[in-house]
């Protein structure tokens, strides 16, 4: 979805609220980032795309989908002065996420064409919050990820950043952990039972001899970069640019990447061809 606002300070505020808490399903109700900032919008004020992910194995996805946008949008968006929210895909498969936040109205809603598109017009003491009646939907991707091992923890994060910049010059794709980068990435499953994921503990450093590890050698530091996106090839074009981006920096001893014995997706992107 497209969020615009009157100026940069209202549309940040808004959509760090709207993608926040929103790293992980395992925890969250859906995985969401900024895809980019643009200045094309409808409304010809400043704004953002945003993407947001829910796992498409579950029948309820599309249902979780529709739902999380509603909670968000109405608690994030709806709330933050000067905003609208417009609809930023093609797909013909639809949500009606606009027309059900109109009940916000209590009967005052309305429905009026702005901009070119259908919107709902919600009145809110600041004046009006509109949104658009539809949204699209479509299959993407979850999970793209890198792991960066450096031999200090300066050096790692380093690293990380670069293939995080580099990963957002790629249109389509999002990072939705903090700053796009994860610390403390998971394995599938735990010791205890209702636990359905835990630490990587053969990955952390501290954790070298005390139990097997399977970092190597000088190794002290390492992250994870998860990658989502509209496509596999968006994903693997980002996972191209991640690689590319690190070659040559400092205290980088191993890049690698995790795909949970094939447990969590039909997709497996390969870092050599």
């Amino acid at each position: 979805m497209l969020v615009t606002a009157k100026d940069e300070r209202w549309l940040m505020n808004a959509v760090n609220c709207v993608t926040g808490y929103s790293t992980s399903t395992l925890g969250c109700d859906c995985e969401a980032g900024i895809e980019s900032l643009t200045n094309r919008t409808p409304d010809n004020r400043v704004g953002a795309i945003l993407q947001f992910h829910v796992p498409s194995w579950r029948k309820e996805a599309v249902r979780d989908l529709e739902m999380a946008l509603i909670h968000r949008i109405s608690q994030c968006v709806l709330t933050c002065p000067t905003t609208r929210v417009f609809n930023a895909s093609d797909s013909a498969e639809k949500l009606g996420v606009g027309k059900k936040m109109g009940f916000f109205g209590d009967g005052f809603q309305e429905n009026v064409e702005r901009y070119g598109r259908k919107m709902v017009l919600i009145p809110i003491m600041a004046g009006e919050f509109l949104i658009e009646e539809e949204f699209g939907y479509g299959e993407g991707v979850m999970g793209g990820n890198i792991w960066i091992m450096g031999d200090s923890e300066d050096n790692a994060l380093n690293a990380s950043l670069k293939a995080v910049d580099a990963v957002h010059k790629i249109g389509g794709v999002i990072t939705s952990f903090p700053g796009g980068i994860c610390s403390s990435g998971s394995k599938v499953g735990s010791k205890y039972k209702f636990m359905v994921a835990s630490t990587q503990h053969e990955y952390c450093p501290t954790l070298k001899g005390k139990t097997e590890s399977k970092l190597p050698n000088g190794v002290s530091s390492a992250t994870e970069i998860v990658i989502n996106g509209i496509s596999e090839e968006k994903v693997t074009e980002a996972m191209r640019n991640a690689v590319k981006a690190i070659e040559s920096s400092r205290g980088v001893i191993k890049v690698t990447a995790a795909n949970f014995g094939g447990r969590l997706g039909k997709h497996k992107i390969r870092l050599r061809a």
